[in-house]
C-alpha cells in the first residue's frame, strides 16, 4: 500500500501508551493497534481529528504517502 502510517512515531514522541492514547482517542487498544501497524484498510475522519487533537499533531505527521 502507497500509504504508510506513522502513528507509531507520534504516539514515541509523545512518550505515551498504545492503552493510554486509545482511553483519550475513545477507540479500543486493538483497532489503534491495527491502524499503528498500518493494517488498516480505512480510517474515519473522526478518528483522524480525535489523533491529531490529542497527539496536537496534523494528519500528514500520522499519514503519508510513499510512491512504489
Amino acid at each position: 500500500m502507497a500509504i504508510v502510517v506513522d502513528l507509531d512515531v507520534m504516539i514515541a514522541k509523545r512518550k505515551l501508551k498504545l492503552n493510554d492514547l486509545s482511553e483519550m482517542v475513545g477507540i479500543t487498544p486493538q483497532n489503534l493497534s491495527i491502524l499503528k501497524t498500518g493494517k488498516a484498510k480505512a480510517i474515519r475522519f473522526s478518528t483522524l481529528n480525535e489523533l491529531c487533537r490529542v497527539l496536537e499533531c496534523s494528519p500528514s505527521d500520522i499519514l503519508r504517502y510513499e510512491s512504489d
